[in-house]
């Protein structure tokens, strides 16, 4: 559904992101792991029309959406949650939610919208209970929930995610992960998630990529990466290595 061939992203005379090719299949949690500065942000940005490629082409479902802006690329089915989560702060959790469907709302579908958000409320019971309460006033993990149900209005086929589990608690962390995973379970969500935590990330996912310096340097299924010695020393620490 999403094809990624041959990226070539610069800023000034920084080469980004180096030939990139990569897929995600409908339906499938695909993660993408790799160091600070690798590209992974850069990546998930060209694909949502954030930042323009100077090569190559981002494919959605059959269609070339490389030169789309960001807003067409929501209405073709692409929601972005940004790293650092960008709620609006001085708003009501409950108008956060309401502006994730700005494109497609209208009077005639406001009842059916209002009813998507009591979904994201049984999908999220924390954010339920401080509907009314601004966003800025709740906590990391809460701001990760309401940026991922925030996305949810815009109705998309494919969710990206970007570092959701940063700065947050390890029990937070192990929390959200749950829901990713419900989300694909539940809603057949197609996800894309960017994470530095490449163990939380590959637990959940089916497949992985690991960046390195703009370039996709290895791929596999999640157990494959999990195994894999190279990623073992790089990402998951040396308490995952064996003897011999």
């Amino acid at each position: 559904m999403l094809r990624i061939k041959n990226l070539q992203v610069y800023y000034g005379m920084i080469h980004a992101l180096r030939a990139v090719s990569l897929h995600v299949k409908e339906k499938e949690i695909v993660a993408l792991i790799g160091a600070n500065g690798a590209g992974k942000t850069t990546l998930l940005s060209a694909v949502s029309g954030l930042v323009r490629p100077a090569s190559g082409e981002v494919n959605f479902y059959g269609k070339d959406i490389t030169h789309e802006r960001a807003d067409r690329i929501v209405r073709e089915g692409i929601a972005h949650v940004p790293e650092g989560r960008h709620v609006f702060k001085p708003l009501s959790v409950e108008d956060n939610l309401l502006l994730g469907s700005y494109h497609r709302y209208s009077l005639r579908r406001r009842v059916a919208i209002r009813g998507e958000i009591d979904g994201i409320f049984s999908l999220f019971p924390v954010l339920a209970d401080r509907r009314k309460q601004l966003a800025g006033t709740l906590s990391g993990g809460e701001q990760q929930m309401l940026a991922i149900g925030r996305a949810l209005l815009s109705s998309p086929k494919a969710l990206l995610l970007d570092e959701p589990s940063m700065g947050l608690a390890p029990k937070i962390v192990k929390e959200i992960f749950g829901h990713i995973s419900k989300l694909r379970k539940e809603r057949d969500m197609t996800i894309f998630l960017v994470e530095q935590n490449a163990r939380g990330a590959l637990s959940i996912a089916d497949r992985g990529y690991v960046l390195e310096t703009g370039r996709v340097v290895l791929h596999g299924s999640s157990e494959e990466l999990l195994a894999n010695r190279d990623v073992q020393r790089a990402y998951l620490g040396r308490e995952d290595l064996t003897e011999g």
